[in-house]
């Protein structure tokens, strides 16, 4: 049936009407992903400051302690394993700062071995310092809270830790096997200002539900 002008019209206002909300639609969908490429690319440009920034502290500190850290290398020797039966500490630098206690958070540098003489962890890092180490209560082994308190900030210990109080029978990976006693250095420094994550960051991953 031939239809009107009329009628033929208003097919082509609605025709134009859904052309024209496909464009807008589309448009729409292109504005979003620009939107989005834009907001993803802001956030890794802030996330690379807050990288940047954490490494250029870290290298800071390295600067200044590494001097002082690296001269206890040589104190990491072997020794006798069974003669290790209780924790035992001995200070190599008297610090000035704050006092230790078993409810301290604080930061510290350390060079940790075996009985065999063998380093297993360490700050070092060739000639440079890796980030200092953040300890909080209940956060490390027993050996190192009870070896710790006591000790000063800017001091140096070191630590004899008998295996019950180190990884006791379960050991450690690969590295410390069970019942190993284990000896440490262990220098404390005054707690670095915190580098703190972009508060764009922590909202840009909020909404995206991490």
């Amino acid at each position: 049936m031939a239809t009107t002008k009329t009628q033929r019209i208003g097919i082509w206002i609605i025709a134009i009407f859904m052309a024209v909300g496909t464009i807008g639609s589309f448009a729409i969908i292109v504005l979003a992903n620009e939107n989005s490429q834009k907001e993803q690319a802001h956030i890794k440009e802030l996330q690379d400051k807050y990288q940047a920034d954490q490494a250029a502290q870290a290298i800071a500190l390295s600067d200044k302690y590494f001097a002082t850290v690296s001269q206890y290398a040589s104190r990491a020797a072997a020794f006798d394993a069974a003669s290790v039966a209780e924790l035992a500490t001995e200070d190599l630098v008297v610090g000035d700062g704050a006092d230790i206690t078993a409810d301290s958070t604080f930061s510290a540098y350390y060079i940790g071995w075996g009985p065999d003489g063998t380093v297993f962890d360490s700050s070092l890092d060739g000639e440079k310092l890796k980030a200092p180490f953040s300890v909080s209560p209940g956060g490390v082994i027993e050996g190192w809270t009870k070896g710790a308190t006591g000790m000063k900030v800017g001091g140096v210990r070191e630590l004899t830790i008998p295996s019950d109080l180190a990884y006791g029978e379960s050991g450690s990976g690969d590295t410390i096997a069970p019942n190993t006693p284990l000896k440490f250095v262990v220098m404390i420094i005054p707690t670095p200002k915190s580098v703190d994550v972009p508060s764009e960051i922590l909202d840009y991953y909020a909404k995206q539900g991490y």
